[in-house]
């Protein structure tokens, strides 16, 4: 699909609004509340944000995506999107987005151009209130991973998305020994994608969908 074809569709159906959280539902994790629900219960999150960040590439578009490395904590080895928490100096979320896009891939703060906000997704492990943020570049820069906070930059057909009919489920290993069953779950280049992530992507499935 042509770049300009593309935004130009994507856009017009961005005007009849978000799928929001029954989107998100398509590949929320069994028991897992509704973001807006566990927000309103919780008084101590964190704001953060990430970047979603398009790009053309053989006569598609494709999406990036990062694997955290392994360590000691709630989101380890995850894949997601380049994204991080909130910085007092951060004039608002949408730079927060880029600030990250910069610090982990490299990518210059005002090289991709916003397309549209999706909707929030709260982490209850983490506490962390995510806002994603669409971007699109038509010349995407030699990317680099940070080397401390990135193991792997992928990037991957959207359309992808659209060929999942069925989302599939499995077991992921939680800490302490506890494993969660029947999580929902995109497998994008043999990886695992659950969770926060994958309820983003389920949205911009949907969306892409009704194009």
């Amino acid at each position: 699909m042509a770049p300009q074809n593309f935004l130009t569709s994507f856009r017009r159906t961005l005007e009849s609004g978000l799928p929001g959280e029954e989107a998100h539902q398509l590949l929320m994790p069994m028991k897992r509340p509704l973001s807006s629900v566990a927000k309103a219960k919780t008084s101590d999150y964190r704001e953060s944000a990430v970047g979603i960040v398009l790009h053309p590439f053989k006569d598609s578009i494709h999406c990036i995506l990062i694997r955290r490395p392994s360590y000691e904590g709630a989101h380890s080895g995850q894949i997601s999107f380049p994204g991080g928490k909130r910085d007092a100096s951060d004039i608002d979320l949408e730079f927060t987005a880029r600030r990250e896009c910069l610090e982990e891939i490299a990518l210059p703060h005002q090289h991709a151009e916003l397309i549209h906000p999706l909707t929030e997704v709260f982490i209850p492990v983490s506490k962390f209130s995510v806002q994603p943020y669409i971007f699109f570049t038509d010349n995407l820069p030699k990317l680099k991973p940070d080397e401390r906070e990135v193991e792997e930059i992928i990037s991957f057909d959207l359309f992808d998305l659209t060929r999942h009919n069925q989302i599939p489920t499995t077991s992921i290993p939680i800490n302490a020994g506890f494993t969660m069953k029947d999580v929902p779950y995109f497998d994008i280049h043999g990886h695992v994608v659950w969770g926060a992530t994958a309820m983003m992507l389920g949205e911009m499935k949907v969306l892409l969908e009704r194009m």
